[in-house]
């Protein structure tokens, strides 16, 4: 390429005023422009970016492309999917922690998917209970079954997916059986996947055989959730599909869902309708919402 010429490409990481970036020409290690900070913005992996000069394999990220959606740790941009994977036990799901992660996948737009690994060791009625109604799709993976696991594969066609899950739940495992290519070891998923000591900051996009992109991210009961993005107590509802079917059937208009009398998602709720584990969720993500002070509010979306 000379010069003059520019590009599109995607970040496939980011690290230490670098970007590995991915091109139809491959891949090069590109400076930023010092702009960038100026503007508050940090390239991401998942970025669609412009490169400029370009020098053997090295260029310049001139411009990132508008996202259409970001998280702040571990960052990445552009997701299309999220993939929590959880098992039936050992270790048992933090049922409260991933309700957290569920609402900011919803209030990011991205899509949802919970996999519930470990079948053979306890049954896994009571999920499929709880989340029939979170927006989110539930698979239980069976590795006697493809169709259970290759369901995924062919969600993260042509996409960018984030897995995510605590140590032990069988993530590489998972990751094996939907792309051979990755060939990863059982509990050596960190370091196929750049997950080392930056764990919190680093984050590595890898192509799948499918063209779609996957990237490992840290252990989601590690982190809080205000780091992912901050949602205010008046948008909380909106990230419970459940409370859905409510909407406008409160006694009061401005109802928070918390305690008031007449409150329609409370009535549900007693009865059995929206899971009580959901609700409790909402309730302490409600409180922590209530605590947020206004100069905390910050948006991280280009």
């Amino acid at each position: 390429m000379s010069m003059a010429d520019s590009a599109q490409g995607i970040i496939l990481k980011a690290i230490g005023g670098l970007c590995y970036t991915e091109t139809a020409e491959g891949v090069f290690e590109c400076k930023v422009r010092g702009i960038f900070r100026q503007k508050n913005i940090s390239p991401c992996a998942g970025d669609k970016v412009i490169l400029t000069e370009f020098s053997g394999n090295t260029a310049l990220v001139s411009e990132v492309l508008p996202r259409k959606n970001s998280l702040i740790r571990p960052p990445l941009a552009n997701l299309d999917n999220i993939v929590f994977v959880i098992s039936t036990c050992e270790p048992a799901p933090n049922l409260t922690l991933l309700d957290k992660f569920l609402a900011i996948a919803n209030f990011k737009k991205i899509n949802s998917i919970i996999a519930v690994t470990k079948l053979d060791l306890m049954k896994n009625a009571e999920l499929a209970d709880i989340y029939r109604n979170s927006g989110a799709e539930l698979l239980e993976i069976d590795y006697d079954l493809p169709g259970s696991y290759m369901k995924i594969y062919n969600m993260t066609e042509g996409k960018i997916t984030a897995f995510t899950g605590n140590t032990g739940v069988g993530k590489s495992t998972l990751l094996n059986h939907i792309d051979s290519s990755l060939g990863l070891k059982t509990g050596e998923i960190s370091k196929k996947l750049g997950r080392g000591r930056h764990t919190t900051r680093n984050v590595e996009l890898h192509r799948l055989l499918n063209g779609g992109y996957i990237a490992d991210t840290p252990g989601f009961s590690t982190f809080e959730t205000q780091r992912y993005d901050i949602i205010l107590k008046e948008e909380l509802a909106g990230c419970f599909p459940e409370f859905y079917e409510f909407e406008g059937k409160c006694r009061f208009q401005d109802c928070s869902h918390t305690k008031e009398k007449g409150c329609a998602v409370l009535d549900a709720v007693k009865r059995g309708i929206i899971p009580r584990s959901r609700h409790n969720s909402y309730l302490e993500m409600y409180e922590d919402a209530r605590q947020i002070k206004e100069w905390e509010v910050r948006r991280n979306d280009v």
